[in-house]
C-alpha cells in the first residue's frame, strides 16, 4: 500500500523549522491577543515555501493559458466545421493541441500539485490532540507537540474546527462558540478569496471558446468556492489559515505575472471588430504609425489656374498680345 508518510514528514519538518526560526527571532511563543503567533507564522511561511518551489510551474501555467487563448480562433473554426459532431470535434481539437504543444489541463496543474501539501497539513494538524499517546511521530518532540496542540488564533485552537464535537473541544480546552465564530469567518474568507483568484484570471484572459475549457473555468469560479461551504466545516482552523494565505499569495502572484506577461487580445464574439494593440495609440498618425493621417495630408496647391479657350475659339498667346496692325502707306 502506498504510504504518504514522506509528505507528513516533509510538512512537519517545514513547520517545525519555521517555528524554530520565529522562536529564535523572538516572536512570542505564548499567546498575544489570544494568538500564538509563532505557530501562525509557521503555517503562513509553509505557504511561502511551497509557492516559491512551485513558482516555475505557475509561470508555465500562465504561458499555457496564453497559448490556449491564441488558439481560440482555430478552435472556433473547428466548432463551426464540426457542429453537431462532438466526437470528431474533440479529436480535431486534441490534434490541434498536440500540434501546437498546448495543454488544456496545465491551468489546473499548480492546484493539483498543492493537494498533497494540503492533505499532509490536514493530517498533521488533525493529530494535534493532547490525548494522543504517540506525540513524537513525524519528527516532533513532546514539547513541540504540546505547544502546537495548545496554539490558538484569537483563543480558538488551530487544531479545532467548525464541526468539532464537544469531546474534542474539551480535550483542546476550547470554547465551542468561539471556535465556531472564528472557523465560520475563516471559511467565508476562504470561499471569497478562492472565488477572487479564479475571477482575476478569467477577467484577464477571457472565457474560453472550447466547451471543455469553459466548463473547467466555471468549476473553478463557482463550483469549488461553493463546495468549501460544506467541506470547510471539517477543516482545522490551521488548514483554513493555510488555504486563505495561499489564496492571497496567488492573487498577488497572478497580478505580478499578468503584468509581466500580459494576456493576448483576441476577439471574444463572432463578428467583433479587431481590437487595437494596447501598445499602439488609438489614433492614426501616432508615433508608432508609419502612415500619415488623412488630416495631415498636404493641401492641394492654391495657385489659380488660367482659364483655357472656349470650345471652337483660336488659341491666343498671352505673351505676344496678338500681331500689330499693318501701317497705311
Amino acid at each position: 500500500m502506498f504510504s504518504l508518510d514522506w509528505i507528513y514528514y516533509a510538512i512537519s519538518w517545514i513547520l517545525l523549522t519555521w517555528h524554530s526560526a520565529w522562536d529564535a527571532i523572538g516572536v512570542p511563543i505564548g499567546a498575544v491577543i489570544g494568538t500564538n503567533w509563532a505557530w501562525i507564522l509557521a503555517i503562513v511561511f509553509l505557504v511561502v515555501t511551497v509557492r516559491v518551489i512551485l513558482f516555475p510551474v505557475f509561470v508555465k501555467q500562465i504561458k499555457s493559458q496564453r497559448a490556449m487563448q491564441a488558439l481560440q480562433p482555430k478552435v472556433k473554426e473547428l466548432q463551426e466545421k464540426h457542429k453537431g459532431d462532438r466526437e470528431t470535434l474533440q479529436k480535431e481539437m486534441m490534434e490541434l493541441y498536440r500540434k501546437e504543444k498546448a495543454n488544456p489541463l496545465m491551468g489546473c496543474l499548480p492546484m493539483f500539485l498543492q493537494i498533497p501539501v494540503f492533505l499532509g497539513l490536514f493530517h498533521v494538524l488533525r493529530r494535534l490532540d493532547p490525548a494522543k499517546s504517540n506525540k513524537t511521530l513525524y519528527g516532533w518532540t513532546v514539547d513541540q507537540f504540546d505547544s502546537a496542540a495548545t496554539a490558538k488564533l484569537f483563543t480558538a485552537p488551530i487544531a479545532g474546527k467548525f464541526g468539532s464535537t464537544a469531546e474534542e473541544l474539551a480535550r483542546l480546552g476550547a470554547n465551542g462558540t468561539t471556535v465556531k465564530i472564528i472557523a465560520g469567518i475563516l471559511v467565508l474568507v476562504m470561499m471569497g478569496t478562492t472565488y477572487l483568484t479564479s475571477r482575476q484570471m478569467i477577467l484577464k484572459t477571457g472565457w474560453a471558446e472550447d466547451p471543455q475549457q469553459r466548463m473547467i473555468q466555471r468549476l473553478m469560479l463557482y463550483g469549488i468556492p461553493l463546495s468549501l461551504l460544506v467541506s470547510g466545516a471539517i477543516f482545522p482552523i490551521g488548514v483554513i489559515i493555510y488555504w486563505v494565505t495561499n489564496n492571497l499569495f496567488t492573487l498577488g502572484q497572478q497580478q505580478w505575472v499578468l503584468r509581466k506577461f500580459p494576456p493576448l487580445v483576441t476577439n471574444t464574439k463572432p463578428g467583433a471588430t479587431t481590437p487595437r494593440n494596447p501598445v499602439q495609440p488609438a489614433k492614426t498618425g501616432g508615433f508608432l504609425s508609419r502612415n500619415k493621417p488623412a488630416a495631415q495630408a498636404p493641401a492641394a496647391p492654391t495657385t489659380p489656374k488660367i482659364a483655357g479657350p472656349k470650345p471652337g475659339a483660336k488659341p491666343t498667346n498671352p505673351k505676344k498680345g496678338g500681331r500689330p496692325a499693318k501701317r497705311q502707306g
